[in-house]
């Protein structure tokens, strides 16, 4: 049966005009069996409804929320943490090795055999240095006519006072001088993405954090993704390094028995849908906005996107958002499922994704637009009716 150029025309319009019916009557949620990314703006609404069991919850991003993740996920400086005061120079411990010399005025008695102090001009003193000796478990050390001398805890010069006084009416006019000879107490531990793990002794000075980490070498890694973790004691703090370096405060005294860790943390976030590019993105140990975390994905494509239909997938601490009080589903390790929705076609919005946080396996979605949906679909009309019209230009 061979048709009419005016019937063919008749068939041609025909076809296209259902198809548009269909696609303007459906566009509002995207046809299953039409390619896609992803859901839609609509479908990402519906979830909740559509599967209530999950204990997903949507949640509109606002000035309000952001204050309260930011104020959720603070961390405590260190100037904070470690607030104690530096002990006021160096103190010895048990198991440390010391030496002692003492000198005497003449006519030395007690310690008159010792030798001569050349330093001080003719033979007018006497300086005896006693052998090395580790100061015992019990915190003491011994001196000869002096007795056991408590050293654990003290500086040297408070152990030089105390063999002074002890010595005074024993010996003529002494003077006592006590000098570390190995630091077996007083030290630091540098561990984990350095260049040489290593025990740092500490003195008088005062060491700080940065020079633990520069004993070590430094890191391994680049610093912007460091973390350093202080142990003192049962207190266990971390905060990224960078932080670190900008802020002096933060740059502590360290104390004996203190334990850094350098620790490498790969933060990523994945982006989909309807954006400049589709990938794993890793991000600084200090953390990114929403908007630095969408600039460095080449933003959202103005063919393609809907601006209304971001969206932040993330598993939540139940303290980070409000749930007016009713319970929810939650993860085994105690999370929420959270869907976060900006609306970039609000400009306030702009502000928000400022200070909004992009935290470590985040999935950041971006919708298409209805209108790239309507576009996808004339497509494949437009590919279902060109060969029709081709059948009809041959049979002309």
């Amino acid at each position: 049966m061979k048709l009419s150029q005016k019937d063919c025309r008749r068939l041609i319009t025909g076809c296209a005009a259902a198809a548009i019916t269909i696609t303007l009557t459906g566009c509002a949620v995207s046809p299953s069996w039409l390619p896609s990314s992803g859901p839609n703006y609509a479908q990402v609404q519906a979830v909740t409804d559509a599967q209530p069991g999950t204990g997903i919850q949507i949640v509109d991003v606002n000035d309000a929320v952001t204050r309260k993740l930011l104020a959720n996920q603070k961390q405590s400086l260190f100037s904070e943490k470690f607030n104690a005061p530096a002990k006021a120079g160096y103190v010895i411990g048990s198991g440390d090795v010391i030496e002692v010399s003492i000198w005497e005025a003449p006519p030395a008695a007690l310690f008159g055999g010792g030798a001569m102090d050349a330093s001080s001009g003719p033979a007018t003193t006497r300086v005896t240095t006693l052998p090395e000796q580790m100061v015992s478990s019990d915190g003491t050390i011994n001196i000869p006519f002096a007795g056991q001398i408590p050293a654990n805890g003290r500086s040297p010069q408070q152990i030089e006072a105390e063999i002074v006084r002890r010595l005074k009416g024993k010996a003529n006019q002494p003077q006592v001088l006590v000098r570390m000879i190995r630091n077996n107490t007083a030290n630091v531990t540098v561990v984990g993405e350095v260049t040489a793990s290593t025990r740092m002794p500490l003195t008088a000075r005062g060491e700080r954090l940065l020079d633990a980490l520069a004993a070590a070498g430094g890191v391994r890694q680049p610093v912007n993704k460091m973390t350093l973790q202080v142990t003192r004691g049962d207190q266990v703090q971390a905060l990224p390094l960078d932080t670190i370096i900008r802020d002096p405060k933060q740059n502590i005294v360290l104390q004996p028995g203190d334990v850094i860790t350098s620790l490498f943390q790969s933060l990523s976030f994945t982006v989909l849908g309807a954006t400049g590019k589709n990938d794993e993105m890793n991000f600084e140990a200090k953390g990114i906005s929403l908007a630095q975390a969408l600039a460095r994905v080449g933003g959202l494509q103005d063919s393609r996107a809907d601006a209304q239909g971001v969206f932040i997938f993330r598993f939540e601490s139940p303290d980070a958002i409000d749930l007016g009080g009713k319970k929810v589903e939650m993860t085994p390790e105690g999370k929420i499922p959270v869907i976060y929705r900006v609306n970039l076609k609000d400009p306030a919005s702009f502000f928000v994704a400022q200070s909004f946080p992009i935290e470590n396996k985040d999935v950041l979605y971006v919708s298409n637009a209805p209108a790239a949906e309507l576009q996808k679909f004339l497509n494949l009309v437009v590919s279902a009716i060109y060969p029709v019209a081709s059948v009809v230009s041959i049979s002309r």
